[in-house]
């Protein structure tokens, strides 16, 4: 059994993760803000699915009290620290910034102080996609240049990363920073765009849809990412584990135990079949409102996984039609047994 602290346990990737960690017979440590962010409904009841397990405790704080963070981690010392906790949300960082100094800044540096007190055998952070900013080479590589963030949380993921090297070198913490490539699935937030088109397509509303149309994501589906990042764990940034292949640039540093991976479905979507894709599951058409695209915005993101393959064996295998399939399945029936709920905040 390892011992985990795992940042974020209420969150969509959090919650998944941690309960892939408990069934493979694992012990976790949860911390979480609840921030409302978004309706806190929908994290209460991610949690209660992780309750019932004896191996889970789970501990309500912010990453900017350090001391909270400290009395999560003295529960259970752990072996190793998973944080997933942030402020999520391109857009939402042009309307409250200091929530992302606060949280991906302030609170990711109280990770990292406590790393260096307890010098876990692995500290995994997750950082995001978004850092590579409008790069116009593709696929995103992690050795690309990412020193242009469009927002300010990419700066903020970004200075994370960087925060975490100087801490890796310094204090000998082996340090993993993976980039999510826009993930979706069953319990995923709503402020992303498969509940919100699905919903709208629901209830009759029409999409809106930035760009024109003309974006596409390199969408992963919720299963493949917490499959990678289960064997990410046991990757421990050494010179041991180097990636030495053609085609293959390793991110380990060369001045701390310390590396960078994509994690991403590595098969970019163009938004129009994606936007099919759910229409398709729903056997419903959507009415499209198309609209330029939103500041902040980047027309597409694609990620390389040949350094993740390289390292794990894995290559993320869940195809769109598979993943929409049962993520619509999910939101239908989460809806129905939300719905008188839904329907008094209406009211």
């Amino acid at each position: 059994m390892t011992h985990f602290l795992v940042t974020g346990t209420a969150g969509f990737i959090g919650f998944h993760l941690a309960k892939r960690l408990l069934d493979d017979g694992h012990s976790v440590v949860g911390f979480d803000a609840m921030t409302p962010y978004y309706d806190v409904t929908l994290k209460e009841q991610r949690l209660a699915i992780l309750e019932p397990y004896a191996e889970f405790q789970q501990v309500t704080g912010r990453l900017e009290d350090k001391a909270a963070l400290e009395a999560a981690a003295a529960i259970r010392k752990p072996d190793v620290i998973l944080h997933l906790a942030a402020q999520a949300g391109v857009r939402y960082s042009l309307e409250n910034p200091g929530a992302y100094v606060e949280s991906n800044l302030v609170g990711s540096w109280n990770v990292l102080e406590l790393a260096k007190t307890l010098q876990p055998r692995h500290l995994l952070l997750a950082s995001t996609s978004s850092i590579y900013g409008a790069n116009e080479k593709i696929p995103f590589a992690e050795a690309d240049r990412a020193d242009e963030p469009m927002t300010l949380y990419a700066a903020s993921k970004k200075s994370m990363e960087l925060m975490a090297h100087s801490y890796a070198h310094l204090y000998k913490v082996p340090t993993t920073a993976f980039r999510f490539f826009t993930v979706y699935g069953p319990w995923g937030r709503p402020d992303m765009a498969p509940i919100k088109f699905t919903d709208a397509i629901l209830n009759d509303r029409p999409i809106d849809v930035y760009g024109e149309g003309n974006m596409s994501r390199d969408f992963t589906y919720i299963d493949d990412l917490v499959e990678a990042i289960v064997r990410l764990v046991d990757v421990v940034p050494s010179e041991d584990n180097r990636a030495v292949a053609p085609n293959v640039v390793d991110t380990l540093s060369a001045h701390a135990p310390f590396r960078v991976v994509n994690i991403g479905g590595g098969r970019p979507i163009e938004l129009m079949a994606f936007i099919e894709t759910i229409e398709k599951a729903l056997e419903r058409p959507s009415k499209r409102n198309y609209m330029p695209m939103q500041q902040g915005d980047v027309p597409r993101t694609f990620a390389s996984t040949d350094l993740l393959h390289h390292l794990t064996g894995f290559v993320p295998r869940v195809t769109l039609e598979e993943g929409i399939a049962a993520f619509t399945r999910w939101y239908l029936d989460w809806r129905k047994r939300n719905s008188g709920r839904q329907d008094s905040q209406r009211s």
